[in-house]
């Protein structure tokens, strides 16, 4: 299986997962590049995949149905109107056209309903998961969001992660605040700038170098923990806690 990236609006990536002739499209918020690129491939799309409701992850959802009468998946937990398979955590989806199977993973905290896919070491995440980042709380909770990022975290190391925009470089500078002494850190800055000057992709993530670098996975992590209570004034009880001052910190940075 090949996986593809097409670039949407001003930051968004849709993923296509490819076998043979066959494509399904993950997170389509606009249907041209979709459409584009399989009339030019000459492939055939076989599923639509669904993260959560909104626009930017939705919108081409009916422009491609329009054209391709394909099963939609996405969260049973949402309303979104065009889904045809509705799912739950620990649900596995089955796209025979492509060779592949994926586990559904609850992970609300961006949005209530939020999930992510899994399977052939690849993480679809949707907005849970960003290069030293993470989404913002939309509807759901900070103990939500740190939770889901817990179950995200133990998926294997080598896991490779596709997120729905590219925001690592901007996550980066935030993270050199929390954490400025990180040396894994300041290689991924310089490594990640490299890539954005010649205006190359940063995705997909290794959930090994997000461990060890993105201050979201990191709130157990000393360093991390005397960031926030700085920053907080005061002491915090647990990760949780240390998370959702990072969440509110970089909503303001």
């Amino acid at each position: 299986m090949e996986i593809v990236g097409l670039p949407a609006f001003r930051d968004n990536y849709i993923w296509l997962l490819q076998s043979g002739r066959f494509v399904a499209a993950v997170d389509p918020g606009d249907e041209q590049p979709v459409l584009e690129y399989l009339a030019c491939s000459g492939l055939e799309l076989a599923a639509i995949l669904l993260t959560h409701h909104h626009p930017d992850h939705t919108g081409g959802v009916a422009g491609l149905l329009a054209q391709h009468g394909v099963p939609v998946f996405g969260p049973a937990g949402e309303v979104i109107p065009q889904t045809t398979v509705p799912l739950h955590d620990g649900d596995t989806v089955e796209l025979p056209e492509i060779r592949l199977s994926l586990r559904v993973i609850d992970v609300p905290g961006h949005t209530r309903g939020h999930i992510a896919y899994y399977g052939a070491n690849a993480l679809f995440c949707g907005d849970t998961l960003f290069g030293c980042g993470c989404g913002r709380l939309f509807e759901g909770s900070a103990e939500q969001m740190w939770a889901s990022l817990c179950r995200l975290a133990a998926l294997p190391a080598q896991t490779k992660a596709y997120c729905a925009h590219e925001y690592t470089q901007s996550n980066i500078r935030f993270a050199l605040a929390v954490e400025p002494e990180n040396t894994e850190l300041k290689t991924r800055a310089e490594r990640v700038a490299a890539l954005r000057d010649q205006d190359r992709p940063t995705v997909p993530l290794t959930l090994s170098e997000e461990l060890a670098t993105n201050p979201f996975l990191r709130c157990r992590e000393p360093a991390v923990v005397a960031a926030a209570e700085r920053r907080q004034g005061g002491r915090l009880s647990g990760a949780s806690e240390v998370f959702a001052v990072l969440r509110e910190w970089k909503n303001n940075f």
